[in-house]
């Protein structure tokens, strides 16, 4: 289930900060626990991955404040969920929904219009694109202790624990043995460095890439992300050139285009 939110600002041009990932968490991780306490004490496991994703923080037009500090947005801002489990989508669509008001990073914006995304029905061979960038870590000696090291495409770790995190997400979401087959191809790489909480950065990569193999193990990936960290807004891909929607699911105001 794939959910594109649009948000009206209060004031016009809007402050978007480079990092703000853990900003939206807040919004999702509220709006849930809002809806469904218990479903929001369950998402702070941090030993299993929590099967939902969202996409960077955007604007219909953007430019760089003139201090390079910061992004400035005009008209509407919006962002990109999605998530293979109907509880948490119904949960944190719910709370938007019910509590339309958003304050993120001082900004205030109105929940303007929330629109269901329908998917492709094939994924394998698709060119895909990061709404947010794929995070992968592991451990290695640094000064005679192991440490976090972020990982690369150009390494071959990278790849084997993305598999290995993608089958971790389908047997927790199916319960059964996942299958093999999976392969991706880079097309295009850049790494981008953020902040996720005070003091604490993380190295991911924007994607363009094509995926092979299994179609179910595909779809988890699109649907709770690539990657680690997806709750935290890494990971979040489109199939290239593909937008389709489904009929609004509620909550909307005249939108002025």
């Amino acid at each position: 289930m794939r959910f594109e939110i649009r948000l009206r600002p209060e004031n016009e041009p809007f402050r978007i900060p480079f990092n703000h990932q853990h900003k939206l968490q807040g919004l999702v991780y509220r709006r849930i626990q809002s809806v469904n306490p218990n479903l929001s004490l369950s998402l702070h496991n941090p030993k299993v991955p929590k099967l939902l994703t969202y996409s960077l923080f955007m604007a219909e037009k953007r430019e760089l404040a003139e201090d390079k500090s910061h992004l400035l947005g005009y008209r509407r801002g919006f962002f990109y969920f999605s998530t293979p489990i109907a509880k948490i989508a119904e949960a944190f669509i719910g709370g938007l929904l019910q509590k339309p008001e958003v304050e993120l990073w001082g900004e205030k914006f109105t929940v303007e219009e929330v629109q269901a995304l329908t998917e492709p029905r094939k994924l394998s061979g698709k060119k895909f694109v990061t709404l947010s960038p794929i995070a992968m870590t592991t451990k290695r000696v640094q000064f005679g202790k192991p440490r976090s090291y972020d990982l690369g495409p150009n390494e071959p770790e990278f790849y084997d624990l993305l598999k290995e995190n993608l089958r971790e997400k389908y047997v927790l979401l199916y319960g059964s043995k996942p299958p093999e087959e999976f392969e991706i191809k880079v097309l295009n790489a850049k790494p981008k460095r953020f902040e996720v909480k005070p003091g604490i950065f993380q190295i991911a990569w924007h994607l363009v890439f094509r995926a092979y193999g299994d179609e179910g193990l595909l779809r988890v990936g699109y649907q709770a992300g690539f990657g680690e960290k997806n709750s935290i807004g890494f990971g979040m891909v489109k199939v290239d050139g593909v937008k389709r929607r489904k009929p609004k699911t509620g909550g909307e105001k005249n939108r002025g285009d």
